[in-house]
């Protein structure tokens, strides 16, 4: 059980202590609340009188997939839980300061008053908390501690330390804080140390060579000390330091819908709903998960009916090996038993679908595996391929395939380059662009590709070159590792290569976070007209990248290891933006950041321990919060924080707890509708949903998350 034998005493006792708070509810009850048809609403009351801010959680299994809505109560403690689909519903309270109501049984039509519980103690109350209130808990090795001096490899800075400890390393993958990773299991035996309770865990499943290799070997096995210490805190009784605030303003009209797809052995990494350009393309239409290294199988949510259907992508060559193992992110067998599923080997993918968009016909582009690693002949040296002779391509582990969802024909698009994310630009062309490219920028003409089939002819790429001799113009270059020549220009290779990718809708340029886990953080643009490139550091006290996106003024906003929102604005640059000092450094003031929010980490000044995946930009207002609103995952805050107005809003996604998300993705599914017809959609995307409340058997959930103009609002 994810809940505590602990808590549930600590529950029991404070219901029984409750009861004689019933008759405030009648009291408070004279403040109506207008009920439709489909509708379950009313108040909730506590001992000192109405609940504002808490949630409140209606839930159904008589639907064809599990089915729950969430809502904030008012200032005056009251709900609205709109449009209900038929069913009988378990309808509870739970929030900041309490513990779970009981769970009353509703029909939508009815009003239904409930009597908030007041958490006994601090650990009660805690149970409910974030997951980055308890991970800010963690010590981080003092600045004496590196450099050679301690157990850590001298070549690793505190920064790198952090970058693997947040959102480039372990929450990458998985929330860090939730109950399940703030404990051991039992199931892993009796260990001498928590630091050899976690040297166990994460030998645990087929990502255990990952994270040992990771751990133990990159960070020389120093972790493991932290990591057992926090948990050894927390074991003792050790409380996080400080409490969240319940939802204020805006963030009491939000309305969450979840529904259960996929299966309880499988991950989602993402979702998609849409075109990222016209938000109006399948409205009302069903939901596409991208399995990434779980399956082949992808679930299919139609919200319309509540049904999941699933469909499984095939490849070119059905003897091709699994995409795992060497040159993947995963291996092909666990390297130790799980606590939840002993030695059994979840993940057996071929087609390893990262993610999908959507194009204006809407049809589904999916980044994913349609053959073995080597590239196909045209890609290598000796092609007459253009973009070959000048930059030959030998191996790609992802490429490229189309679903159309009106015949359900699946097309293999084989590319020279890897891919990773993917988004169409705004040119004539539909220009598919790729990330995961490695040293160069990917493309596919889908103009060409519809008129020729030819997937060869329609797709190109072109290294990364920074015009150092400042003509204005590509010229030959010299290598990533050859000093400067005033005649020529630069190639560079962006650390780790492009991640994020960004097409510009001001003037065509492609834009990219690179640096993530290796080379220097920053942003590039890569200009399609003139092949050249133009990089931006990320500048300190900032570090650390990971997920961006743009907006319609053409500013890149993009997820900071550092606890930080993070914006750039080329148009805000002063020096020259080309030239030999145009090489990373030459505009920090294009750079804004915002803090998270969140508590930190003791012993580093004022910084929030958020580790955020992505940031996504609401370009056309599909949330209600308005054009232009940069949504972050907040991965250790359960859900996602928005900046509207210079604020952050926070988002949280309160059950079931440890919600964990890598992207989202905005619909319009009726622009006359209000804010019935538009929302926000996404998935859990961690890799183990067994982890999350309720534990083993516990599926990934699609979101949908709407604002509406006040809590009660219908």
């Amino acid at each position: 059980m994810f809940v505590t034998k602990a808590l549930a005493r600590l529950t029991m006792f404070a219901g029984l202590m409750a009861l004689p708070n019933a008759i405030p509810t009648t009291v408070f009850a004279q403040q109506a609340v207008t009920v439709g048809a489909t509708d379950i609403g009313g108040t909730v009351v506590g001992a000192s009188g109405p609940e504002a801010g808490v949630w409140v959680i209606a839930e159904t299994t008589e639907l064809p997939t599990k089915f729950a809505r969430i809502v904030v109560t008012d200032d005056s403690g009251r709900y609205l839980i709109p449009d209900l689909p038929a069913a009988n519903y378990s309808v509870w309270v739970r929030g900041y300061g309490l513990v779970d109501s009981e769970k009353l049984i509703a029909k939508p039509g009815q009003l239904i008053n409930h009597t908030a519980v007041q958490a006994p103690n601090e650990a009660a109350a805690a149970h409910y908390y974030p997951a980055i209130y308890w991970y800010a808990m963690m010590k981080i090795p003092p600045p004496g501690e590196f450099g050679g001096s301690g157990d850590i490899p001298a070549k690793l800075t505190q920064t790198d330390w952090l970058k693997m400890m947040k959102n480039l390393g372990c929450i990458g993958c998985h929330q860090l804080g939730q109950e399940a990773t703030r404990t051991i299991p039992e199931a892993f035996g009796k260990f001498d140390s928590g630091a050899a309770a976690w040297v166990r865990r994460v030998q645990s499943g087929q990502s255990g060579e990952q994270m040992t290799n990771y751990l133990a070997g990159i960070f020389g096995g120093a972790p493991f000390k932290y990591l057992g210490d926090w948990t050894d805190r927390v074991a003792a009784g050790e409380l996080p330091r400080d409490k969240p605030p319940r939802p204020q303003g805006v963030e009491r009209n939000i309305v969450i819908t979840s529904w259960e797809w996929s299966t309880p052995d499988k991950y989602l990494h993402d979702l998609i709903s849409s075109d990222r350009r016209n938000p109006t393309v399948n409205a009302y239409g069903p939901l596409y998960g991208s399995p990434e290294y779980s399956t082949d199988n992808m679930p299919i949510l139609d919200p319309k009916t509540n049904k999941v259907s699933f469909f499984k992508m095939p490849v070119a060559d059905p003897e091709m090996p699994e995409s795992l193992g060497p040159g993947h992110a995963a291996s092909i067998k666990p390297l130790e038993p799980s606590a939840y599923w002993g030695d059994r080997k979840l993940w057996d993918t071929r087609a390893n679908n990262h993610n999908s968009m959507f194009d204006g016909k809407g049809r589904l582009w999916l980044s994913a595996t349609v053959r073995g690693l080597d590239d196909p002949a045209f890609c290598k040296q000796g092609s007459d391929h253009p973009s070959a002779k000048l930059f030959p391509l030998e191996k790609s582990a992802r490429q490229v395939a189309m679903l159309d969802p009106r015949t359900m024909k699946y097309s293999f698009i084989n590319t020279c380059f890897g891919t990773h994310h993917l988004q169409f630009g705004y040119d004539a062309n539909d220009t598919l662009w790729l990330s995961g490219t490695g040293p160069v920028a990917g493309w596919i003409n889908t103009r060409v590709l519809d008129e020729t089939g030819d997937a060869a002819k329609a797709q190109g790429w072109s290294p990364f070159v920074l015009d150092t001799n400042g003509n204005g113009r590509r010229d030959d270059y010299v290598e990533p590792n050859a000093p400067l020549d005033p005649g020529k220009d630069k190639r560079i290779v962006p650390g780790s290569g492009p991640y994020a990718v960004m097409p510009s809708p001001v003037d065509g340029s492609i834009w990219f976070t690179v640096g993530i886990f290796g080379g220097t953080p920053g942003v590039l643009r890569y200009d399609p007209a003139t092949g050249l490139s133009e990089v931006y550091n990320v500048p300190a006290p900032a570090f650390g990248i990971r997920g961006g996106d743009i907006d319609t003024n053409g500013v890149v906003w993009a997820s900071l290891s550092s606890g930080h929102l993070g914006s750039f604005d080329r148009r805000k640059c002063k020096a020259p933006l080309n030239g030999p000092n145009a090489t990373g450094g030459h505009c920090p003031e294009g750079w804004t950041i915002y803090q998270y929010p969140g508590p930190g980490f003791e012993g580093l000044g004022e910084n929030s321990a958020e580790s955020s995946y992505y940031t996504w930009v609401d370009q056309h207002n599909t949330s209600g919060l308005g054009e232009n609103v940069p949504i972050s995952t907040a991965n250790l805050g359960d859900g996602f924080v928005a900046l509207k107005d210079g604020k952050m809003v926070t988002i949280r996604i309160p059950y079931p707890l440890s919600f964990y998300a890598k992207g989202l993705d905005g619909r319009i599914d009726d622009p006359n509708a209000g804010w019935k017809g538009r929302g926000l959609w996404s998935t859990n995307g961690d890799r183990t949903p067994w982890l999350k409340e309720g534990g083993k058997g516990s599926m990934p959930r699609a979101v949908h998350i709407q604002f509406r103009p006040d809590p009660l609002a219908n």
